[in-house]
């Protein structure tokens, strides 16, 4: 948690007992700034005002070969692990600063879980969006009781109004950031999963930019047993953690995606702290495609009634890859951290991932422009098990011989194998039947 303010010591103040530093801190130091009572204070305090989450035993563990559990953070009021740590540094603040407020300037899960919990502390907290922000995530953080002001085409534009405003008015500029405070609210999840589970083997966090949960939650499993293997997963794509823990420090250029579906999987590298603890702490890290993230989203969705994003559906995606062959046989914690998906963009992601996961399947073929030729393609197709989804004929600009019509067939199968049977089928009966790839 980054501090920005006229009094950048007031967390300093309202958590003497935790030491601070600088953002470059010596991997000496990491067990100054967050220690194992650090996080037991925190889980305390805050039990009363986010969700012990359940660790659920899934269904999804014969598919894979190992006894799965799931933590469902995204069951969180705000649907995000995030309210851990936002909540203990809310009621760490001086209570001078508690009456002046409180501002962020983003749409990210962070400030969604401000918005929330200031609001219920009676804390005035303004959040600042740009104009490009989503109509939903405006309303939502506006019913949370926040006071949302739209400013700026860009992020970096609502960052700097948001700092300006806490100049003027003496409110508390909020940036997600790895102070041990909100590292600690954090790492009580790894608490919780130590409890709920017994004899575990290893727990999958995800990673990225933002890896706070990884970090703090890998201080208590580690300081619990040190056997326990502690696993992140990032985007192939966007490897900030990899690339930073094999440089030494944050990685500051690395090029990011701004688009809503990955969220903090993308996310520069915040901190040195939380770089530190997991270059210690954590046993291992991988990165994972995007199209295992979809498939992962899938199965969540499918096994668990689970609706999640990018960023909660990641470390499952680790296992879906087949990225931890290590863990056949064992017993496996992930943590399902996100569940902030925008309608529009669950619609799109599941429909790809049905593609990919051979569930949804194209062909096109051209038919003499007979009566009868289309009942004889739809009787094969029923006889293959196949569910038409969508059928369209083109009849105009066929460039092949006159009087045929052009079929292009949208249809469901089971999976892979189904897929396969359908295409021999097919192509046994229609030579000219071309397979759209995927």
């Amino acid at each position: 948690m980054k501090i920005v303010s006229r009094n950048e010591e007031l967390l300093r103040d309202g958590l003497s007992h935790i030491p601070q530093s600088s953002s470059r801190t010596s991997l000496s130091s990491c067990n100054k700034l967050i220690r194992f009572e650090d996080i037991s204070a925190a889980a305390f305090k805050i039990q009363c005002s986010v969700q012990k989450t359940p660790c659920m035993y899934s269904r999804l563990s014969k598919q894979y070969g190992m006894d799965i559990y799931l933590k469902k953070e995204f069951l969180q009021y705000t649907g995000s692990v995030k309210e851990r740590g936002v909540i203990y540094l809310l009621t760490s603040l001086p209570q001078d600063q508690q009456r002046k407020g409180v501002i962020v300037a983003s749409d990210s899960n962070f400030s969604m879980a401000v918005a929330y919990h200031a609001s219920e502390l009676r804390i005035p907290v303004f959040v600042i969006m740009s104009t490009s922000t989503s109509p939903a995530r405006v309303k939502m953080c506006r019913e949370y009781g926040a006071m949302v002001i739209s400013y700026g085409t860009t992020a970096k534009d609502s960052q700097m109004h948001a700092r300006r405003l806490a100049q003027e008015n003496g409110y508390l500029y909020l940036e997600e950031e790895d102070s041990a405070v909100y590292l600690s609210g954090l790492g009580t999840v790894g608490l919780e999963v130590y409890e709920q589970v017994p004899k575990l083997d290893a727990v999958i966090f995800p990673a990225g930019g933002h890896c706070g949960l990884l970090a703090g939650s890998a201080a208590a499993l580690k300081h619990l047993n040190p056997h326990i293997s502690v696993i992140g997963v990032e985007s192939e794509s966007f490897p900030v953690l990899q690339q930073s823990l094999k440089a030494g420090h944050p990685i500051e250029d690395q090029a990011c995606s701004n688009h809503h579906f990955y969220g903090d999987v993308s996310g520069l590298c915040f901190g040195s702290n939380s770089l530190q603890l997991t270059g210690k702490l954590v046993d291992k890290v991988v990165a994972v495609r995007e199209e295992d993230i979809l498939i992962s989203m899938l199965r969540l969705l499918e096994y668990e009634r689970a609706t999640v994003d990018a960023e909660g559906a990641i470390g499952l995606a680790a296992l879906v890859a087949g990225k931890l062959p290590e863990l056949k046989g064992k017993r496996v914690a992930v943590i399902i951290c996100s569940g902030n998906l925008e309608l529009h963009l669950l619609q799109q992601c599941i429909a790809r991932a049905l593609t990919l996961d051979n569930r949804v399947c194209r062909f096109s073929l051209v038919l003499s422009d007979c009566p009868g030729d289309i009942s004889k393609l739809l009787e094969a197709l029923a006889r293959e098990e196949v569910r038409v989804l969508d059928m369209k004929q083109e009849r105009t600009f066929v460039t092949s011989e006159l009087f045929t019509v052009e079929v292009t067939c949208t249809v469901e199968t089971r999976d892979k194998i189904h897929a396969a049977q359908l295409r021999n089928a097919l192509l046994e009966r229609y030579p000219t039947a071309v397979w759209t790839e995927r």
